[in-house]
């Protein structure tokens, strides 16, 4: 036996039964003369605004001060990370997500951007080091990787790099098969980690504040 049809209509496509939640939602903006969003968008916007809130817990200190958050938020957020309570930390952050509804579009907007800052800082950051680490395998591993980086990287104090090189290569520990296989590492000669500073401190423009005598010893 054939079921009876639903009684409803079509709105933009979609079939709107009668006496649905949708139903009602449209008799009430008929009713009331609302032109605002419908629940689904605003239920929508709400989970955005709590994503946001979440990430607020990650961000920088220098990039949290350029936001200027109101107090309430501010004090939201600082008062999120010192719970640890599971019940506590999900009441929390229901008040910050009421809070991030209260932000203008501007500061809504400064928000976004200061997390894709520190999204595509960490991205570059985590790239340098992958660099420095190639480099730094490259010059103990290679004797024409010393020529090559003094090409590239001029202002290299050759001195003490070859200097560390050199320390780096008499230091490092031939790894057995048992140790491989027992998934060990020898540990690195301190003239190994002061290597990888240098050339990171080159390739990043920061200044390398090791003043430490790196000579052979």
């Amino acid at each position: 036996m054939s079921r009876k049809p639903k009684k409803g209509y079509f709105v933009r496509g979609q079939f709107v039964a009668e006496g649905s939640e949708l139903d009602l939602e449209f008799k009430r903006e008929l009713k009331f003369g609302l032109e605002g969003p419908s629940r689904t968008e605003l239920k929508r916007e709400s989970t955005e605004l709590q994503e946001l809130g979440v990430q607020l817990l990650t961000l920088r200190r220098d990039l949290m001060a350029g936001l200027k958050l109101p107090d309430k938020l501010a004090d939201g957020l600082v008062e999120a990370n010192r719970i640890t309570n599971f019940e506590g930390k999900r009441r929390q952050m229901q008040f910050i997500g009421k809070q991030m509804r209260l932000l203008s579009p501007e500061t809504l907007q400064a928000v976004r951007e200061a997390l894709d800052i520190q999204r595509l800082g960490s991205a570059k950051d985590t790239q340098s080091l992958h660099l420095a680490e190639a480099w730094r395998d490259r010059l103990i591993a290679d004797d024409t990787a010393v020529g090559e980086w003094m090409a590239q990287y001029p202002q290299t104090d050759t001195q003490q790099l070859r200097a560390l090189v050199r320390q780096a290569r008499k230091d490092a520990v031939p790894v057995s098969n048992a140790a491989v296989s027992q998934g060990l590492a020898p540990r690195q000669s301190r003239a190994y980690r002061e290597l990888f500073k240098l050339v990171k401190s080159i390739l990043t423009g920061e200044d390398d504040d090791t003043s430490e005598e790196n000579n052979d010893e």
